[in-house]
Parts: structure tokens; C-alpha cells; sequence
């Protein structure tokens, strides 16, 4: 099964839920850009945004390298909330999974997300970051590939 989000430039919208420790879902909307270069680099950029709540926006930006013919990838994310992050990726048969850590953090946050490929224009998203061992916030939402 061949991957289109990440592995293929491309503009993907986010709708689903955020849950925090203790509160109840609310809405979250994004968008998320994929570049690709000749070197095998990519960038991702997205953004998140809360309708109807007073949660501050999120602004995601990774840079990551894919070598060619492997199925790891490795990345950096400078993240608004937590700051810089290092990360991995695993690209699977029908998932791409990524676990991710925050550089100098005295909380020991990190974070993991898993994209099912429903289709070639749909993924679906879940997502969570933790504090130590806790799970403090999750995401689950749908990402739907936009016409270029």
C-alpha cells in the first residue's frame, strides 16, 4: 500500500477532537503542508486551531530525511507550545507512526502519532503527548487531501 500523506508533497486539511486530562473533547481544524526536495528532505508545516474555545492555536514546523529505500525517518520539530523537539518515524504497510521527545524538558514530555491510511486522500489521525508516564492530551481526527 503505497503512502500519499508525507511521502508525496501535498495540502491536507485536520478535523476531529482534542482531549485533555480531565476536560471534555473540543473541536480542532488545521491544515498541514508537505514539501518534498531532491535530496530526500522534507518539511511539514501545520497549524491547529480551537473554533469555539479560548485554546491558544498550535504551529508545528518538522524537517526531516527519508534515505532512500529505507522505511525510518528521522526529524526535528520546533513545536510553538513545547518548544524543540527530535523525533522518528516508521512508514508501515497501511501506517505511518512517529514518536517524538522535547529536547531539555524538565516535564519529560513526549508524544506519539499514528496515520492510518483509509485512503489515497484520507488518513486518519491519533495522536497523544505525554508528561513522564502520563497521557496528558490526545488528538483524533480525519485529514483529507486537498486538490493541487
Amino acid at each position: 500500500m503505497a503512502h500519499t500523506f508525507l511521502m508525496q508533497p501535498g495540502r491536507w486539511t485536520i478535523q476531529g477532537s482534542w482531549l485533555e486530562r480531565n476536560g471534555m473533547p473540543i473541536s480542532v481544524k488545521g491544515m498541514t503542508l508537505v514539501a518534498w526536495n531532491r535530496d530526500n528532505w522534507f518539511t511539514m508545516a501545520t497549524k491547529l486551531i480551537f473554533p469555539d474555545s479560548d485554546r491558544a492555536e498550535m504551529f508545528l514546523q518538522y524537517k526531516g530525511c527519508l534515505h532512500a529505500g529505507e522505511r525510518q525517518y528521522t526529524f526535528l520539530l520546533q513545536h510553538n507550545i513545547l518548544g524543540q523537539v527530535e523525533g522518528e518515524g516508521w512508514i508501515g504497510l497501511s501506517t505511518i507512526v512517529q514518536r517524538y521527545w522535547v529536547l531539555g524538558d524538565r516535564q519529560r514530555r513526549s508524544g506519539f502519532e499514528t496515520l492510518y491510511r483509509v485512503s489515497d486522500n484520507t488518513y486518519f489521525l491519533s495522536s497523544g503527548i505525554l508528561a513522564g508516564h502520563f497521557l496528558n492530551s490526545t488528538i483524533e481526527a480525519s485529514l483529507e487531501r486537498q486538490p493541487t
